[in-house]
């Protein structure tokens, strides 16, 4: 144990990855803590350790602590180390969630979310009817904030989201940043990143939300995104992305 927190090592990633899922799916048929419900967040990641007195040490160790650290509660997070050892069916139980950099390691990461729950794979259109995805879907990302719409693609790869006035999407609202955040089109993905001191939130079309603070991560399906404030907070003064 670590604190509030329990390290466990597998043999292999499959078996972390199913140990993960049957944590997460017991908690959630047992309750515990009743009217004060428990839930758990775990990171994985794969790689060699060393063993000492019945006890792992070494990069491995240092990089699941760092994708614990960003875990939600109720959610499994993992690396690329452990997708590329997944067979299909566990892959189709995951999904690309952001690419992050950890203190001490100067390269990026890939952050992968792992699906523990049957409707977290089915997901839901939000908007449709109202705004339309453009037919280059794949090469396109409209972004819309009441009167406020653009689309970034090859022709405009990047966007800022903030308070300035001179920002391609502005919002007024004083827990936003003036430059709060950038949307950058690179090999195919549309990557947000946030820049700001209130953090940005994203909610995907199968209602997950994600916040981030000087984070990244890769917009996908349509979704909503709010400056500086959660998304009860914010009402409907968020920017439709699709």
């Amino acid at each position: 144990t670590i604190g509030d927190e329990v390290m466990c090592s597998f043999p292999d990633a499959i078996k972390a990855v199913n140990a993960a899922r049957a944590m997460q799916l017991e908690v959630e048929h047992q309750h515990p803590g009743g009217d004060f419900p428990i839930y758990v967040r775990i990171g994985l990641h794969y790689g060699d350790v060393l063993l000492e007195r019945n006890d792992a040490f070494g990069d491995t160790v240092n990089i699941a602590a760092r994708i614990t650290a960003i875990t939600r509660a109720r959610q499994i997070l993992t690396s690329q180390a452990v997708i590329s050892e997944l067979p299909n069916l566990l892959l189709k139980c995951t999904r690309p969630l952001q690419r992050t950099s950890f203190r001490g390691k100067q390269e990026s990461f890939d952050v992968f979310q792992v699906f523990w729950e049957q409707e977290d794979t089915t997901s839901t259109r939000i908007g449709t009817q109202q705004f339309r995805k453009p037919a280059l879907s794949r090469q396109e990302l409209m972004l819309r904030h009441e009167t406020q719409v653009i689309t970034i693609s090859e022709q405009q790869r990047s966007a800022i989201l903030g308070r300035s006035e001179d920002s391609d999407i502005a919002i007024a609202d004083n827990l936003a940043s003036r430059q709060h955040a950038r949307i950058e089109f690179n090999f195919g993905k549309f990557l947000l990143t946030d820049h700001s001191a209130n953090g940005t939130f994203v909610r995907f079309s199968d209602g997950q939300v994600i916040e981030l603070n000087h984070q990244q991560i890769v917009l996908h399906g349509a979704g909503a995104i709010s400056l500086g404030r959660n998304f009860e907070e914010a009402g409907g003064d968020v920017i439709e992305y699709l």
